[in-house]
C-alpha cells in the first residue's frame, strides 16, 4: 500500500506545478498598507485592480472606527458557541432582520463564509431525489455544494436559457417517473470571471411552464447594481421571483461573513438543518456590527454607488477605445481578453507591476483554454482618474510587446520568494 502523501507530492496541481518559481509573487503575494487603489508589494507602490472593494468602503473612516470601537468593546471572541447553543445576540438577528428587509424577503440567514454557505445550504435544501439544474460557469463554491449533492443533476450552457429550458424538462421528467423530489435551478447574478449578468429575468420567466425553485448566488451583484444596491435581481425586476437569494460581505461591504434570504418558514428550516453553522462557532460581535454599519452606508450612501460605475464605465470605455476585448460585462467587473501562454502572461504581468506600477490579477490555463490570457480588472469608488489613465496606457503599451513577442520565454519568470 502506497503513502497517501506519494501522491500528492509527484503532482502538484496545474498551479502548484509553478509554486517554486511563483510563490509570493504570481501566487500568494503580499499587498500592504491600508487598503485603497494604491498600496505597496514588495516595496513599490502599485495601482491595484485585484480587490473587490467595490464601494471603497474597506478603508472608510466611519468602517475603520465603528470595527475599532466594536473590538475595543466586545474582543474577538465574544459571542462564544455555535448560535444554536450559546452564540446568538440581538445584533446578530438584527442584521437578518435588515438583510430580509434590503432584499425583500421575509428573513435571513447570516452565515460564517460566503463559499462554506452556499455548500451547506445546497446539502440542507436537497436530498436524493431532488434534481438540481445549474449554469456551467457557477462558482467553484457552488460546483463543490453539487459535490454534496446525492441525487442527480444537469448543467446547462452559460446563460442559455433554452437549455436551461431543456435541462428543466429533463430534470421535470426524472421527477415524473420518480414521483417524488422537487427541482433547484442555481446560477448567479454577476459573474464573477467574465463580469456579465445571470439571465435571471428570463430563467424566472421559465416558472410559467416548470415547476423549480430558484436560488442566485449573487456575490458580485450585491451594492453594485439596482437602483438601491440590493442587487440583480432588483436590477432586472424579478427579486420577488429569486426564492433564496445568497450574497456575500466579503465584496461590497468589504468584510467577511455571508447570508441567505427567502420565505421565513424555508429560512427557518435551513437555520435548524444547515451543518455549516449548526457545527461552528457564530461570527464575532465586532464583525457583525461592523457590517450593520457597512450595510447602513450601503442603503444610504448612493454616491458610492454612482463613483464606482462612473470609475467602471471610464475604464471599460478606455479599454474599448483602444481596440480592447472586454467581453460581454455588464457590471463593474472588467476582463481583457488576450493571446498568449502562461509563460508570456507571467512575464508580462511582471512587466506591468515592475516597470509601470501596475497590479492586475491574470486568469490562464487551466482555468481557461491554452492560449488565452484574462486579466480581471476590478474598479473601486476608491479608484481614480489618474489611477486610470495610467492604466490604460500601461495596457496599451504591454499589448503592444505581448503582440510583438516580447514576452516569449521559456519558463514562468523565477520572481518567488526565498522560503
Amino acid at each position: 500500500m502506497a503513502d497517501i502523501f506519494e501522491k500528492l507530492v509527484k503532482n502538484y496541481g496545474p498551479i502548484g506545478q509553478h509554486r517554486e518559481r511563483a510563490h509570493g509573487y504570481f501566487a500568494f503575494p503580499k499587498l500592504e498598507g491600508d487598503i485603497s487603489s494604491r498600496m505597496h508589494f514588495r516595496g513599490k507602490e502599485m495601482i491595484v485592480w485585484s480587490l473587490n472593494n467595490y464601494l471603497g468602503l474597506a478603508n472608510h473612516p466611519e468602517i475603520r472606527k465603528v470595527d475599532a470601537e466594536a473590538s475595543a468593546q466586545y474582543g474577538l471572541a465574544y459571542p462564544m458557541g455555535a448560535r444554536m447553543m450559546s452564540g446568538n445576540s440581538n445584533h446578530h438577528e438584527r442584521l437578518e432582520a435588515e438583510l430580509a428587509a434590503f432584499e425583500q424577503k421575509e428573513d435571513a440567514i447570516l452565515m460564517n463564509f460566503g463559499y462554506q454557505g452556499i455548500m451547506s445550504a445546497i446539502d440542507a435544501i436537497c436530498g436524493r431525489h431532488d434534481v438540481i439544474v445549474y449554469d456551467a460557469e457557477s462558482h467553484a463554491c457552488i460546483i463543490d455544494g453539487l459535490r454534496l449533492h446525492p441525487g442527480h443533476r444537469y448543467v446547462f450552457k452559460h446563460n442559455d436559457v433554452e437549455d436551461c429550458r431543456k435541462q428543466l424538462e429533463r430534470a421535470t421528467a426524472l421527477i415524473e417517473k420518480q414521483k417524488t423530489g422537487g427541482i433547484l435551478v442555481i446560477t448567479e447574478g454577476v459573474f464573477g470571471m467574465a463580469g456579465d449578468q445571470g439571465k435571471l429575468k428570463e430563467i424566472c420567466e421559465l416558472k410559467k411552464a416548470f415547476d423549480f425553485r430558484l436560488l442566485v448566488d449573487d456575490a458580485h451583484g450585491f451594492g453594485t447594481l439596482g437602483a438601491t444596491g440590493a442587487g440583480a435581481g432588483e436590477e432586472q425586476g424579478c427579486q420577488e421571483d429569486i426564492d433564496l437569494y445568497f450574497s456575500t460581505f466579503a465584496k461590497s461591504m468589504a468584510s467577511i461573513g455571508a447570508f441567505l434570504a427567502g420565505p421565513r418558514i424555508i429560512i427557518d428550516y435551513i437555520r435548524y438543518n444547515i451543518r455549516s453553522q449548526i457545527f461552528a462557532k457564530s461570527l464575532p460581535m465586532p464583525i457583525v456590527i461592523g457590517n450593520l454599519k457597512r450595510l447602513e452606508m450601503l442603503r444610504n450612501m448612493p454616491e458610492l454607488r454612482a463613483k464606482l460605475w462612473s470609475n467602471a464605465r471610464k475604464l471599460q470605455n478606455g479599454l474599448k477605445e483602444r481596440g480592447f476585448d472586454i467581453g460581454k460585462t455588464d457590471s463593474p467587473v472588467t476582463p481583457v481578453y488576450m493571446k498568449g501562454g502562461v509563460e508570456e502572461a507571467t512575464a508580462m504581468v511582471m512587466d506591468l507591476r515592475e516597470n509601470y506600477g501596475v497590479f492586475a490579477s491574470i486568469v490562464v490555463y487551466p482555468v481557461i483554454p491554452k492560449g488565452h490570457i484574462i486579466y480581471r480588472l476590478i474598479p473601486s469608488a476608491a479608484h481614480t482618474d489618474e489611477d486610470i489613465e495610467i492604466t490604460l496606457k500601461a495596457f496599451s503599451e504591454t499589448k503592444e510587446k505581448l503582440d510583438a513577442g516580447a514576452y516569449r520565454v521559456d519558463a514562468i519568470p523565477d520572481m518567488a520568494d526565498a522560503r
